[in-house]
Order: C-alpha cells, then structure tokens, then sequence
C-alpha cells in the first residue's frame, strides 16, 4: 500500500474526556477514504489532527513518510485544507471569498481568476462571482466553502460531514465534485459522514469511528456486506429484525420476526437471531417476480424518501420494510403512497448482526 498519511498510537484528551483513543490509520496516496460515525465519536478531532490544528496528546502523525514535529508542522499545514462541516465565510462576493487564499500566495490576478473560473464550474455555480455569499442558500454557501478549498490545489483535502443538512440537489454536486478532485488531479481526500448510503457512494475504503476508537476498516463491500453488530448499533440499519430461528430441511433457517412474517435465510441457525436485509438488497415490483428468490412479501407502500438519484420505500408487508431504487424505476413503476407492491429478496441476503 502507497501510504500517504499515517497516524500511529494516535490519542487526543480534553481534560478527563478523551476524544480519540490509540488510533492506527494508513490513508493511501489518491484515495478516498470515508470516515463514518455517530455524533460525538470523534470524527471532527480527528481531521483536525490530519490538518495539523491540533496536537496529539499522545502519538505521531506521519505526511508523505515524514514525521509531524514543531520545526515542520506549520509548513505542512500548506500542503493540507479542511472545510468544516459549520460554513464560515467572510461577508463579502464570492469572488472574494474564493480568492483569499490565493492573494495570501501572492498569486497573479490572472491566475487566481482562471483558477476561480475553473473552480465556479467544477462546483456548478458559474456566474455566481459578483453574488453577495449571505444571501445564497445552505447549499451554495457550502459549495462556495468547497470551493474555496479546491483552489488551493492541496495534496490532502478533508471534509468534515460536507452534505450535512443539505438538500439532495446540492448533496449530488459535492459529491460529484468530490470524485471529480480525486480522478483528475489525484488529490488525496479524507471525508466524514453519518451516511451510509453516502459512504457507498463516494468511497472504496471505510473506517467506522466508535467512542474515538477505530472499529472496523476496509473496503465498503467489507464492512457494509457483513452487517457487523457495531455497524447496526451505529447506523441504526433498517430492515433489522429479531426472532426465533428454526433449521429446514433444506439447511435453509425459516424465522419468525412477528405479524405472521417468516423470513428464510441461506444460514444454520436456531433460536433466537437477529438479522438484517439491506435495502438495495429488495427487489421492488408491482407483480410478483418469477425467481429463486426464497422471500416474497405483498405489501403497500407507507413512505416515500427522495435521495436524489435514488428513492427510499417503506412498506408495510406485516412487518415494516425499507426498500431503495433507482428514481427511474420509481417513475416508470408510477409508485406513490398507498401503491400495491411486491418485494423479493434471497436468503443469501438475509445476515446475521
């Protein structure tokens, strides 16, 4: 692995609260990785000691092979950039905000305003220039925040929660941005979310961050695949149910979740289990499908979520189920509250948590 940052034994106590505990990380040169946890773990204390804002308590931080110490801490604080989640822009044009940082690098005028033009597209707010940056929107300000980052043209590039609270127009445009930055300039990114559909998104490699201690870390097939018992606590996965479990005689598990709903699942297990089925895992129809699929439940849809390029279903079969699909398939099945429709789902995708 082509180790680009490294922190190693990594600690960080605020009087009697410590707020990161003997962290081990590696971040790859030009990836991008997805640090995901509840509010409070730690996440923000984290980026800020990869930004060099703050010192550890105990441990060493490693950037590009060289150790992180008083002679070369503010000079490699230049080679990094952090926006934070709480926008925090100066009461002026956008221009202006965007090209601070660069007029502090004695930058020409003509670069820094090609460079600026070339930014403004990259976060889809062209022509926004002149705009005063207190009268945009949530989502503008903190496209303007993001922008104002990318200038700079950093190797490291860290965003704390950067489409929290946003709408799903602008929550799209970062995250395009963001795989944008790393594919054509390989800039190294290190983001942090609550979301887990958003982390599947945008990311190869996730570390899961409880009480300021790394719990599990790999790829997101890896750690989102298997369901662990600290993923479910933290994200709070839909589709968890708990029941007897009863071995058939075909080695398949049949459970009783409740409400006359039995869940077959491709495992050996009896008595009580907890188990979960992802959401992108459930196929949504307004038939029954003809398949192997051993779960077929008919049931009519209770709520609707739209996550932009996709729609969260929740559908009351006995038991509540969520359900994602793509937004085209949404409209072409003509869904909406109250529709009638069919999930399906195989035992191979049923897990135990």
């Amino acid at each position: 692995m082509n180790c680009f940052v490294k922190l190693q034994g990594l600690t960080k106590r605020y009087e009697n609260a410590t707020a990161l505990d003997n962290i081990n990380l590696e971040v790859k040169r030009s990836e991008i990785l997805t640090v995901i946890g509840p509010n409070g773990s730690g996440k923000t204390t984290l980026l800020r000691m990869m930004a060099f804002l703050d010192k550890p308590t105990e441990g060493e931080i490693y950037f590009d092979d060289a150790r992180i110490n008083g002679n070369n801490r503010n000079h490699m604080r230049t080679k990094c950039t952090m926006v934070f989640q709480k926008t925090a822009l100066f009461d002026t044009t956008v221009y202006n905000n965007i090209a601070y940082g660069l007029r502090l690098r004695k930058r020409s005028k003509r670069e820094i305003k090609e460079r600026i033009r070339e930014i403004l597209e990259l976060v889809r707010l062209e022509g926004y220039e002149k705009r005063q940056t207190k009268k945009l929107s949530g989502g503008e300000q903190q496209r303007v925040s993001l922008a104002r980052a990318l200038t700079l043209d950093t190797e490291l590039l860290l965003l704390d929660e950067p489409t929290a609270n946003l709408d799903p127009k602008n929550v799209s445009i970062i995250e395009e941005a963001i795989a944008r930055v790393n594919r054509e300039y390989n800039t190294t990114i290190v983001t942090t979310t609550h979301n887990m559909f958003q982390a599947e998104n945008i990311t190869e490699r996730v570390a899961l961050l409880l009480r300021g201690k790394i719990a599990e870390i790999g790829t997101t097939s890896e750690i989102f695949g298997k369901a662990s018992k600290d993923l479910a606590g933290f994200a709070r996965l839909e589709n968890v149910f708990s029941g007897i479990s009863k071995i058939g005689e075909d080695g398949t598990s049949l459970i009783e979740v409740g409400d006359a709903v039995q869940i077959e699942a491709a495992l050996k297990k009896s008595g009580k289990v907890t188990v979960l089925v992802r959401p992108e895992d459930i196929i949504v129809s307004r038939k029954a499908v003809s398949s192997s699929a051993r779960n077929v439940f008919e049931g009519k849809i209770i709520g609707i979520s739209d996550l932009g390029s996709t729609v969260k279903l929740n559908v009351d079969v006995g038991k509540s189920f969520v359900a994602q699909i793509t937004k085209r398939s949404f409209s072409e099945m003509r869904l909406n509250l109250n529709s009638k429709v069919f999930l399906t789902f195989k035992a191979s995708s049923v897990y135990i948590v």
